[in-house]
């Protein structure tokens, strides 16, 4: 029987050779998967699994965590020696509940995204529904606020997101009776047929 030779698939770190990776949560890679990490960066190439023939990759690396590196270095949970090599340039960026101000701008640009995805054609937020997005503390920071907003885009009829919606969401959320914890919400303000 004959078999074709199987097609190489590009790993990620070739694929973005002279360009920019960006590595999100670097703080969860197990610590095998650091030393690799580190010789890459180090060496600048890359082995392809089964294979022995080395390829050089010229990239930019941008890491982010939710976790202080710092700390899990002097705890032994994350090598010393990476961290030094990824904190070239260290950026801060504070929690979305310290840029309230940044809401309406971020919630627009979300919408605008997730109407192409849902093909949705939500116009945008009532000014009391900014408000009540502007009031709530978000500890899921972007990601938190992005399904917020796409529970919203749901369950509201367009074009608007009114004030009354995302009240009755936000208080749904507050009070965990969410269908997916097994209780039903009653959602007066949803006209449309249900999901």
């Amino acid at each position: 029987m004959y078999r074709r030779p199987q097609q190489r698939k590009t790993g990620l770190f070739e694929a973005a050779n002279g360009g920019t990776i960006f590595l999100d949560e670097i703080s969860e890679i197990p610590p095998n998967m650091q030393a690799r990490l580190l010789r890459v960066i180090q060496e600048r190439q890359v082995v392809r699994i089964g294979d022995d023939k080395v390829i050089p990759v010229d990239i930019r690396i941008l890491a982010a965590s939710n976790r202080d590196l710092r700390t899990l270095v002097q705890q032994g949970a994350f090598r010393a020696d990476l961290y030094y090599r990824l904190s070239v340039l260290e950026l801060k960026v504070p929690p979305l509940s310290w840029r309230r101000e940044d809401i309406p701008l971020l919630a627009q640009s979300l919408l605008q995204n997730k109407n192409k995805a849902l093909n949705t054609h939500v116009t945008g937020f009532a000014p009391e529904a900014l408000e009540v997005l502007q009031s709530l503390e978000w500890p899921g920071n972007i990601r938190q606020l992005s399904n917020f907003i796409e529970r919203l885009m749901i369950l509201s009829d367009p074009p608007l997101i009114t004030g009354e919606n995302a009240r009755a969401l936000a208080q749904n959320e507050a009070t965990k009776s969410c269908l997916f914890l097994g209780r039903a919400i009653s959602l007066p303000w949803r006209k449309r047929n249900p999901i």
